[in-house]
């Protein structure tokens, strides 16, 4: 288990100069989060879809079970913890009481001998299954708060609205990270969960690969460090920012969650971090100034509430970047590219023509579906984004990458349809540094 960390790192990567009338500056925030601090009290609770659904076939339940088993064995000693079952309404199902485990031997047992009386039956309502964890959740003072959610299935037995009531009560409150079993499921719907309480989402396809999976995914929480940070974006008198998208290691747009914090800065969420790495792009737009003035666009500070003062400011910085803008009439330099801003440009963008290519084929449009996965192939190519290139190459028939000339296949699996959905978002690394400064040397001296 890797450390949780004690220093935060915070480069940015931009290229500052700006022509006589431009006003939109754009810059790459890297945050690296580096160990050595002692473990902070945490708390988890497990979700686990136990409709009627999961008895078929009986693997799903068992997997959901084992899955389950696996992620209470890696629970660390002391760490408080609940196992809820859902369908239509949610339970308690370990320890019962409105109230958290402590994990331990015993209780550890004790939850592993309460999944063996699981039964599938009702149906499926995810919103209760959240609101039922935030209300465990807001019995500890655990500084890492996270959820494990598990579904086999639609949720078809309540409104939306109630669904995005419960994950707007949720979110800020913990983290969450959810999975789809099997292929009877919407994609939509678990990655709009992760998306709103800052988790990840994924398919497991078949059952046996839960235990596996469950078990990373606990690690990971109990290599969690710090929770509740925030990146607070300061901008000077009437500059606006445009967005703030998290952009590896998944594309995460957090624009619309910005809580204001006077004067003139914003808070955007991140969730609980370990020893880890994150990029962020932010855009902002600037006001005019003439040729030759230099302007901070913004102040970038990675803060988390202070333990002092728990129900507002001050709060404490972890670290801080700087934005510039540099007003210039040298052409080599204002049409010079930020290989950082470029790079999760193109990563976004391929992001959104999957999840575009993939609504057109759906809908019966072949002609769009096979310009836009075609536009995915290229993208995918040229970043070097492997990973998503084999996930599209079992959609399409690739006949040239660079150029994103593909065909429909006719007959693609509901699988592999749904994990390219599921893991469209994410993204590869730029390559950092001094990397890329070597890279576009060359090019600088050839202009």
């Amino acid at each position: 288990m890797k450390s949780p960390p004690s220093r935060f790192a915070v480069e940015v990567f931009q290229n500052e100069y700006l022509p006589a009338t431009g006003r939109e500056v754009n810059a790459v925030v890297t945050v690296t989060a580096s160990g050595g601090a002692a473990l902070p009290p945490a708390a988890v609770v497990i979700m686990l879809d136990v409709s009627g659904s999961m008895q078929y076939p009986p693997a799903k339940l068992r997997g959901a079970a084992r899955a389950t088993a696996a992620a209470i064995d890696t629970l660390r000693d002391g760490v408080e913890f609940a196992v809820v079952t859902g369908t239509h309404e949610a339970t308690e199902l370990y320890p019962g009481g409105g109230r958290l485990a402590v994990a331990d031997a015993t209780t550890k047992g004790a939850a592993k001998d309460a999944l063996r009386r699981l039964e599938a039956s009702g149906g499926t309502a995810i919103g209760t299954w959240l609101t039922l964890a935030e209300r465990l959740l807001r019995t500890t003072k655990a500084t890492v708060r996270h959820g494990i959610l598990l579904t086999d299935g639609r949720n078809e037995h309540e409104e939306p609205e109630a669904l995005r009531a419960a994950l707007d009560a949720c979110a800020g409150r913990f983290t969450c990270d959810a999975r789809g079993v099997g292929t009877d499921w919407e994609v939509e719907e678990v990655t709009g969960i992760a998306r709103a309480l800052l988790g990840s989402a994924d398919i497991v396809a078949e059952p046996g690969g839960l235990a596996g999976d469950f078990t990373a995914l606990m690690e990971a929480v109990m290599g969690k460090g710090i929770g509740d940070v925030s990146l607070r974006v300061w901008t000077p008198r009437d500059a606006v920012v445009r967005f703030v998208k998290q952009v590896a290691p998944t594309v995460v747009d957090l624009t619309e969650r910005r809580e204001e914090v006077p004067p003139r800065a914003g808070a955007y969420p991140t969730g609980a971090w370990g020893e880890e790495s994150r990029d962020y792009h932010l855009c902002v737009e600037v006001p005019a100034a003439g040729l030759g003035e230099e302007m901070l666009a913004a102040r970038v500070t990675l803060v988390v509430p202070d333990p002092a003062a728990p129900d507002g400011p001050p709060a404490v910085t972890l670290g801080q970047g700087l934005v510039r803008a540099v007003w210039t009439d040298d052409v080599t330099a204002v049409t010079a590219i930020s290989p950082q801003v470029a790079h999760y440009t193109g990563q976004a963008e391929l992001a959104g023509a999957i999840d575009e290519g993939l609504r057109l084929r759906k809908a019966g449009d072949g002609v769009g579906a096979t310009a836009r996965l075609g536009r995915a192939v290229r993208l995918a190519y040229a970043s070097g984004n492997e990973a998503t290139a084999k996930l599209l190459a079992k959609v399409v028939d690739v006949e040239d990458a660079a150029t994103g000339t593909v065909r429909l296949k006719t007959a693609v699996t509901q699988t592999d349809e749904m994990t390219l959905a599921t893991r469209s978002t994410q993204t590869v690394r730029v390559k950092q540094s001094h990397e890329a400064r070597e890279e576009a040397e060359p090019s600088s001296e050839a202009e």
